[in-house]
């Protein structure tokens, strides 16, 4: 049951979650969420982080900045005390509405959601003949 008005977070998907980020692994997964179909690599919030920061660590001064405090927020994000999780968050992400090709479609994307949005998942992904099986 859900707490008032929210929806309650799978407990499945949360134990995997938490332990992402704790002990660093990652998870092929697909998710539900809201009629789309999203699909990608479960990563822990310090590689999220580690990943975005670098992102913006060879520009401005203001870009340094963000990329430090994102790099921060890792480092927070997995030594924290904190047994729930409330976001997941993945690498090499495509988006699925309906029949059309994913969004994005090129390029090395990664993506944040709520824990309490997913509808669903299921292990594994989904790949289409952009993606290279190793």
């Amino acid at each position: 049951m859900s707490n008032g008005s929210r929806p309650a977070k799978d407990n499945i998907l949360e134990f995997l979650v938490q332990a992402a980020n704790k002990h660093d692994f990652n998870l092929d997964i697909t998710l539900n969420v809201k009629g789309a179909v999203i699909t990608g690599t479960m990563i822990s919030a310090k590689e999220y982080f580690r990943s975005l920061s670098g992102t913006f660590e060879d520009g401005n001064d203001i870009a340094q900045m963000l990329s430090e405090q994102l790099d921060q927020a890792g480092e927070v994000a997995q030594n924290s005390d904190d047994t729930g999780a409330n976001f997941l968050h993945m690498k090499e992400t495509k988006v699925y509405c309906g029949d059309s090709k994913p969004t994005p479609s090129k390029g090395q994307i990664l993506w944040r959601g709520k824990l309490r949005e997913i509808d669903g998942f299921f292990l594994g992904r989904i790949l289409d003949g952009s993606d290279q099986e190793e």
